[in-house]
């Protein structure tokens, strides 16, 4: 029977990595994912989960680890933050375009220097052209809910998948979270059965020297699979809530109907939205919710419908962009996309982008709505507008 506990974002990991029946973890500390590997740690060593724990000198060396590991047919996981993501960037690669599927969690941790352990969104978004698949959290139970269909979702197309969420508002906020029964989770998720990996019985040749005359052939592959990871992933959140009751969209839209402006949330600030858009809708204020979920593959049609076809002839007049991150010389990563998206569509809504949150400064209710505020007295975006900053 599913039981309900009260977890830490990272021990919510740990379960969810134990129902998978995880076969091999690859470990390397790093604040704020510390607890992740530790709590692995203790179920190998106990007897609670049946699997090889490697412990490594680098982050480097942990992702060398969990290709080896998934290359010889195990299924496979780690965890890292800020540099030590950025420390595995070179192996982020060969996973992904060895169409490896690892799963890895990272809790979102700025980048130094100024050397820091709290949250923004620049570490993940930073590897967004590695090709791994990236999904952002928002509660404690969607985090150990995603890890589990992250790995069905990276066995089913044969690609690496991030699972990513906030440092400290959700890694070590204790939340309510209800664990699934483990034949339930075996049930979804069957074990790990590798079509291509390192046998002496049927020897193969991986990664060899790739020629001008095949490369870009694996390149359009692997796009390819990319392209159906957004169908794949719908009809495994559908089995996800045929089971277990619980329903996660890519593109998820909350007061919607009648919004004149939407505010476009990933991760934990959505449920500072809600907060923030509940106020604003008792002032009579149109304004609504599009919380994303998955930023890579980038969801082209899923964002396209939310944001310009609400159905009925009702069309969005604004939207606000709230980044937690930022590309140095370009802006808001998730802004930018969301504008390429909208290239040459006829009726897509002005963009309106901001700043807010970078290093872990806090997101609150008001600092939302400020940037409702202002998106609603302009008339015309301008430059990205940064919320919260000192004078």
């Amino acid at each position: 029977m599913p039981r309900k506990e009260v977890l830490m974002g990272n021990h919510a990991t740990s379960w969810g990595v134990k129902l998978a029946r995880t076969q091999v973890i690859s470990a390397y500390p790093i604040t704020p994912q510390t607890q992740i590997v530790e709590e692995l740690s203790e179920m190998c060593a106990n007897g609670d989960l049946d699997a090889k724990f490697i412990k490594v000198e680098s982050e480097h060396s942990a992702m060398a680890a969990c290709i080896a590991a998934v290359q010889a047919g195990a299924r496979t996981f780690t965890a890292t933050s800020s540099q030590g993501l950025a420390l595995m960037h070179e192996l982020l690669f060969w996973a992904a375009y060895g169409r490896l599927p690892i799963v890895l969690a990272n809790v979102n941790r700025a980048m130094a220097p100024g050397w820091s352990i709290w949250s923004d969104q620049t570490d993940s978004l930073a590897q967004r052209d590695t090709g791994w698949i990236q999904i952002y959290c928002e509660t404690n139970q969607e985090v150990l809910d995603t890890v589990i269909s992250a790995f069905k979702l990276a066995e089913a197309v044969k690609l690496p998948v991030m699972v990513v969420y906030d440092a400290f508002i959700l890694s070590h906020t204790y939340e309510p979270v209800e664990i699934p029964d483990a034949s339930d989770v075996d049930k979804f998720l069957p074990p790990f059965k590798a079509t291509d990996k390192l046998d002496t019985a049927k020897p193969q040749t991986f990664n060899p020297l790739c020629t001008p005359e095949n490369y870009m052939e694996f390149r359009y592959i692997m796009e390819k699979a990319h392209q159906r990871t957004i169908a794949a992933y719908l009809e495994i959140c559908q089995d996800f809530a045929k089971r277990f009751g619980r329903s996660y969209e890519i593109v998820e839209l909350t007061c919607h109907e009648d919004a004149d402006t939407l505010l476009v949330t990933s991760g934990s600030m959505t449920s500072t939205a809600r907060v923030a858009v509940k106020e604003l809708r008792k002032k009579g204020e149109k304004v609504g919710i599009c919380k994303l979920r998955m930023f890579r593959p980038f969801p082209l049609d899923a964002i396209r419908e939310a944001l310009c076809n609400l159905g009925g002839g009702k069309k969005i007049a604004k939207i606000a962009v709230l980044d937690r991150n930022i590309s140095h010389g370009s802006g808001g990563i998730w802004a930018n996309e969301i504008k390429a998206a909208f290239y040459a569509m006829p009726n897509a809504p002005l963009v309106y982008t901001f700043h807010l949150g970078l290093g872990g400064r806090d997101i609150t209710p008001e600092t939302i709505k400020e940037a409702y505020e202002h998106t609603k007295k302009t008339d015309k975006p301008g430059d990205t507008v940064w919320i919260g900053l000192k004078a």
